[in-house]
C-alpha cells in the first residue's frame, strides 16, 4: 500500500468520523432540547441514530488499525482477526439498528408498505457486506495459515542446509 494511499484512506477515515461525532452530538443535543411533536417517535429514532454512528465508529478505528498492520506488513496475523471480527460485529450491528428504524417507520408507512420494504431490504444488504467481510475475514485465515506453513518450511530449509 503506498503512502499517498494510506494518506487518502486516513484522512477519509478522520473527515467519516468527525461527521459521526457530529451526528451524535446533535442527536444527544436534540434529545435534550427538542421536544417531540407526535408525528414521529422522535426519541428512538434519536437514539438509534446515536448507536448507529458508534457502530460507523467502530468500523472505522478497526479499518484505521488493519491499515496500520497493512504499512507494518503484519496484516497476516492472528492479531489482524480481532479487527475484522470488530468490523463484521459493527455492520451486523448496524443491520440489526437498521431493522429497528424500519420498524419504528413501519406504523407511518402503511398506505405505502412499499418504503418498508425497501428499508427492509436495505439492512438485508447490509447484513450482506457483513457476510462479504466475513467471507474475506475466511481468506485471511487462509493466508495466514499458508504464512505460517511457509515460515516453518523456510525453517526447515534452513536446517537442511
Amino acid at each position: 500500500m503506498g503512502r499517498l494511499t494510506v494518506r487518502a484512506l486516513r484522512a477519509v477515515l478522520v473527515a467519516v468520523f468527525a461527521g459521526t461525532v457530529f451526528v451524535q452530538v446533535s442527536m444527544v443535543w436534540a434529545l435534550a432540547t427538542d421536544p417531540e411533536d407526535g408525528s414521529l417517535p422522535l426519541t428512538p429514532l434519536r437514539l438509534v441514530t446515536v448507536a448507529g454512528m458508534l457502530a460507523a465508529q467502530v468500523a472505522l478505528v478497526c479499518v484505521w488499525r488493519l491499515v496500520a498492520m497493512v504499512r507494518r506488513g503484519t496484516v497476516f496475523s492472528p492479531a489482524a482477526f480481532r479487527y475484522v471480527n470488530g468490523m463484521i460485529g459493527a455492520i451486523v450491528a448496524a443491520a440489526l439498528l437498521w431493522f429497528t428504524v424500519t420498524a419504528l417507520n413501519a406504523p407511518g408507512q402503511r398506505e405505502d408498505p412499499g418504503v418498508t420494504l425497501i428499508m427492509g431490504g436495505v439492512g438485508v444488504a447490509i447484513l450482506g457486506v457483513a457476510l462479504i467481510v466475513l467471507l474475506l475475514r475466511m481468506l485471511l485465515a487462509q493466508a495466514v495459515a499458508r504464512d505460517g506453513e511457509a515460515a516453518r518450511l523456510r525453517t526447515e530449509l534452513d536446517g537442511v542446509i
